[in-house]
């Protein structure tokens, strides 16, 4: 390995972590979830709302946080989101008020919007295009280590020290990592005194910025990429971020601690699936076909839970859920490969936002369901739900993995179509 690889490497790593506490503040509701609705004296709509929070400023900014890594490169955009979310994390851990909790929560989401998509222009800049599934995948997989240390970690630092305490810990984490990448990421191998590699592309004028927005938007490819990303992506952050650890403890009668082993086991599906899947796709050169069996994949395991099976197969479920949601993710190198260089932001900014509005509006729509089916009884100030409520939740879940796979074929159906000819290519369009 060269001293080029190995640095581009070790500065990538620093942009995967700060990804990988945007999903630990993102998933750790689940873990803290009886400690927020003790505090906060929330229902369930509450509690889904608290957790969503992050969520709506996060999904809000997606397209314009794409613009601006387009323009301004993912040293700035990296350093000055960490901060943001520094911030944030400290004001949600000394919230007086569930209102307070909100505010802080979201300013958390507004920080971290931008991470994501600034460690893949960090990719497309510094990596070949034919690495580009692979380093999408492990960074997923950084996103997925967050959500593992935001379960059985979190749930022992919770007995130990409390939730605040634990919230402030993250925050001095972020605070560290911002200057990091500020002293240290360099946007393209050329600023590091090295050799072009990737993709790297000069800073787009306004116009061609409103433009390159206006055609994404208006393609059906990108709403078809977005909205199966929109039930994947929300399905999965309500359930791994949220309900998981309720629905086990509720369910099957543990306390939190041992319930938050059975959501790490679907981060732990997290890890794994995405670089797997995204090696597999570059080495196969097959994309939407993939997206189609993980979608497939997806819903059925889902599917399992509506019928409340065995603890082993609860883990089992969540595992292969969050796994083949790294298949789900291959579409944003479909969206990717589908431009030009200068409008990658654009693009995965657009599909990213559909995805994580789920993120916003599934949890607070399971939340409603299940206070439908509240028990009437409270364990340490938190409500208890029917299993026919979670049955009820999961069949919402399993509904929206057969959505998600309409998607994926008919994506399939009209990227092959583009394949061979019968529409007019876009990846390599220009806008003048």
């Amino acid at each position: 390995m060269t001293t080029m690889q190995r640095r581009r490497l070790a500065l990538w790593a620093l942009l995967a972590a700060g990804f990988l506490l945007v999903n630990f503040h993102r998933t750790a509701t689940a873990v803290l979830s009886e400690a927020l609705g003790a505090t906060f004296d929330t229902s369930g709509t509450e509690l889904g709302l608290l957790h969503s929070s992050f969520f709506y400023i996060y999904a809000g900014l997606q397209i314009p946080a794409g613009l601006i890594v387009d323009r301004y490169g993912p040293r700035r955009v990296g350093a000055v989101g960490l901060a943001v979310m520094t911030v944030g994390a400290v004001g949600f851990a000394l919230a007086g008020s569930f209102w307070a909790a909100f505010l802080g929560r979201a300013v958390v989401g507004l920080g971290g919007s931008g991470l994501y998509i600034a460690t893949l222009r960090y990719c497309a800049n510094w990596f070949l295009p034919e690495e580009y599934a692979t380093m999408t995948g492990f960074t997923i997989a950084a996103a997925g280590v967050g959500g593992i240390l935001a379960t059985r970690p979190l749930a022992a630092a919770l007995s130990s020290v409390g939730w605040r305490a634990s919230v402030l810990a993250a925050a001095a984490a972020g605070g560290v990592l911002a200057v990091a990448v500020a002293v240290f990421v360099r946007d393209t191998p050329e600023r590091a005194g090295y050799d072009p590699v990737g993709e790297a592309t000069d800073a787009a004028p306004l116009s061609d910025v409103v433009a390159n927005t206006k055609r994404v938007l208006g393609e059906p490819e990108t709403w078809l990429m977005g909205v199966m990303l929109f039930f994947v992506i929300g399905t999965n952050f309500a359930v791994l971020g949220l309900w998981g650890v309720p629905y086990v403890v509720d369910v099957y009668g543990v306390d939190v601690e041992q319930a938050s082993w059975y959501v790490l086991l679907g981060n732990v599906g997290f890890v794994l699936g995405s670089p797997a899947v995204g090696a597999l796709s570059d080495r196969l050169d097959r994309r939407t076909e993939l997206v189609i069996a993980s979608t497939v994949g997806f819903t059925l395991a889902y599917a399992s839970l509506v019928f409340a099976p065995p603890l082993f197969v609860v883990g089992a479920a969540l595992f292969t859920a969050l796994f083949l949601m790294g298949g789900a993710a291959i579409v944003y190198t479909v969206g990717k490969e589908r431009h030009a260089t200068d409008v990658g932001g654009t693009i995965t900014g657009a599909i990213n936002s559909m995805g994580y509005f789920g993120a916003a509006v599934l949890p607070a729509v399971m939340g409603a369901v299940l206070d439908r089916f509240w028990t009437g009884e409270t364990v340490q100030g938190t409500r208890v739900y029917t299993d026919l409520g979670y049955r009820v939740a999961f069949g919402i879940a399993t509904a929206a993995g057969v959505v998600a796979i309409l998607c994926a074929v008919w994506l399939h159906v009209r990227e092959s179509r583009r394949a061979s000819g019968d529409s007019a290519p876009v990846a390599e369009e220009a806008v003048d």
